[in-house]
């Protein structure tokens, strides 16, 4: 169980960044990291292949991903401005965490897979 979770602020940014440039449309990316212990440490965000962005979704294929245990969860957009995840969010969590940004794109949320909030430090 994760109980904490560090994020570099400039990999943030240029991840909220790619949120507002995708408005309306949902976006969506995995976290490359490490787990040590139970803390999450962010180091990168990744497009997945083949991903679709739509305005109320985003996907990508799982079983297109490479075998890569560095891929520590998943990161989206709500362009509605609801930062809390939905069903289909848990129904489909990937990995130990899930970042969500939601419109303007100026905070985020990390949760695990029971919705419960982590909380983090921008490093």
């Amino acid at each position: 169980m994760i109980e904490k979770a560090k994020i570099n602020k400039e990999i943030l940014n240029t991840f909220l960044e790619f949120c507002k440039l995708f408005h309306p449309r949902e976006n969506i990316m995995l976290i490359r990291g490490k787990i040590k212990g139970k803390i999450a440490e962010v180091k990168e965000f990744l497009i997945p292949p083949l991903s679709t962005y739509g305005e109320y979704f985003s996907s990508f294929p799982v079983f297109m991903l490479p075998l890569d245990l560095s891929i520590i969860g998943i990161a989206h957009s709500h362009p509605s401005g609801e930062a809390t995840p939905s069903l289909e969010d848990l129904n489909n969590f990937y990995g130990k965490i899930m970042i969500i940004t939601c419109y303007p794109y100026e905070n985020i949320w990390i949760y695990d897979s029971k919705a419960k909030k982590i909380p983090f430090e921008i490093i």
